[in-house]
């Protein structure tokens, strides 16, 4: 029988004022018995319209339908022959605005909880599956993978799954990228993410770590070493700053360092000597996952006080919905319309407070939100001993200065055709935040995906030729 409920069914969570000081995941997934259930709410639409809203078009009524039946294995199975890394995507893909935007369930009710069971499904596979096995066919070929992050992983999977040796070239002393570096332990635990990235590797990928590309080995080296390709996922990895006055004080990160050292250095863990400030009171200045990510860190480091100052009002948030409404639950302070114009110190140099001004919506602006306009002389300062900056990032310049022929544009991102992610260089892609600017999980997945069939294509047409 089919499950008609207009409602998801429930994700049980930890309560929130227990998580809010500790880092195990927040979400503990579905039960067998939850999963079958949810399962049954789909329709299995003849047309999948929610397959098209899957950057790497994951068959989703087709495993979902093996859950409802209990056969997890075989949707294991289904989810992989499209997605490398589904344990991740079960959890921080934003499922809301792809493939659970477009279920025909969301039109009454609450779309099928897509997400969750993949999540499900990833998870059963870890604990229960069998070993996968892979029928090794070397075709002969090498790609180089400069990145092993979202883009460079998957990329490496497919192309290994087609007989390719593939060598991941990354720059820090662990691979998974932003999945390591920047989302949480209590978002995304990073045992997961390993098991994920010994999955490549037992496909044959080789993952060589403590490489900056640029610095230890160039484009051009890599084609002088037998790679007929070379593919760049370098993520973006470069911390933007609103400079303004007390930004070099001691107590003021980019997120990209605060949660480097927390997620990826364990500074979180007594065990770890990873110096970060444990502080009192954060303001955490942004408005998207990353700065939702920061405030949360920060709450569970033992901050009494955490507020995010962001200068729109809570409808233009690029954060998901599901982020801003955990972090209320945990107690984190939203000062929203308000904006930064300076931070300012204590004799030591030590950051005491961050000084706003308060802000009103005026006209559009090119993105289509009502830009915000400062109001005159609604100045006020609120005491912090940390500021966190989560305004964005950019990519790292290193590689794109280091290749000829190799065009980015004014943000620094390396241009591609967005139908092959071929760059101007022959025999290059790339795809992810390099070329879209920060961006999401499942994007810099369907860009990989996309990059490794255009390399196969562009490997086997030189070949013939």
């Amino acid at each position: 029988m089919p499950n008609m409920s207009k409602v998801k069914t429930p994700m049980p969570e930890q309560d929130p004022n227990v998580r809010n000081k500790n880092f195990e995941e927040v979400s503990l997934g579905y039960t067998e018995e939850m999963a079958v259930e949810e399962a049954k709410r789909c329709l299995n639409c003849k047309n999948k319209p929610c397959v098209g809203g899957c950057p790497v078009g994951v068959r989703i009524p087709e495993f979902i339908d093996c859950v409802a039946s209990g056969d997890m294995e075989n949707a294991y199975k289904i989810i992989k022959t499209t997605n490398s890394l589904p344990a991740v995507c079960g959890r921080v893909c934003p499922q809301e605005s792809q493939c659970e935007q477009k279920c025909v369930r969301g039109i009454k009710g609450e779309p099928v909880g897509i997400g969750r069971l993949e999540r499900y499904v990833a998870d059963w596979h870890m604990k229960h599956g069998g070993a996968e096995t892979f029928e090794e066919k070397p075709n002969g070929h090498k790609v180089a993978v400069i990145g092993a992050g979202p883009a460079g992983l998957t990329c490496a999977g497919d192309l290994a799954a087609l007989g390719y040796s593939v060598t991941v070239f990354e720059a820090l002393h662990t691979a998974g990228g932003v999945l390591m570096y920047g989302i949480p332990q209590f978002r995304l635990p990073k045992e997961i993410v390993q098991k994920e990235i010994d999955g490549l590797k037992d496909k044959g990928v080789d993952i060589r770590t403590d490489m900056v590309m640029g610095k230890v080995l160039s484009v051009d080296e890599l084609f002088e070493m037998g790679y007929e390709a070379v593919f760049i996922g370098t993520g973006a990895g470069l911390p933007s700053f609103m400079n303004i006055p007390g930004e070099e004080l001691v107590g003021t990160y980019s997120a990209n360092e605060f949660l480097t050292r927390v997620n990826l250095m364990k500074a979180y863990l007594d065990e770890y000597d990873t110096p970060i400030i444990r502080p009192k009171n954060v303001a955490v200045v942004g408005g998207g996952n990353v700065a939702m990510d920061a405030a949360r860190t920060a709450k569970r480091l033992g901050a009494e006080n955490v507020y995010i100052v962001y200068r729109r009002a809570e409808e233009q948030m690029p954060a998901r919905k599901e982020e801003i409404h955990h972090a209320k639950e945990e107690g984190i302070l939203f000062n929203l319309l308000r904006n930064p114009v300076a931070i300012h110190g204590d004799e030591n140099g030590r950051v005491r407070s961050i000084e706003c001004i308060e802000m009103e919506l005026g006209e559009p602006d090119a993105s289509g939100r009502r830009k915000p306009v400062p109001k005159e002389g609604s100045n006020f300062e609120i005491p912090v001993d940390c500021v966190v900056m989560a305004i964005g990032n950019s990519p790292n310049p290193l590689i794109r200065s280091t290749t000829e022929g190799l065009e980015a544009n004014r943000e620094g991102c390396i241009v591609v055709d967005e139908a092959t992610m071929a760059t101007t260089r022959e025999g290059v892609y790339a795809a992810g935040d390099a070329v879209s600017g920060a961006a999401t999980v499942i994007l810099a997945m369907g860009g990989g995906k996309e990059a490794a069939c255009s390399i196969d294509q562009y490997i086997q047409a030189r070949g013939k030729s």
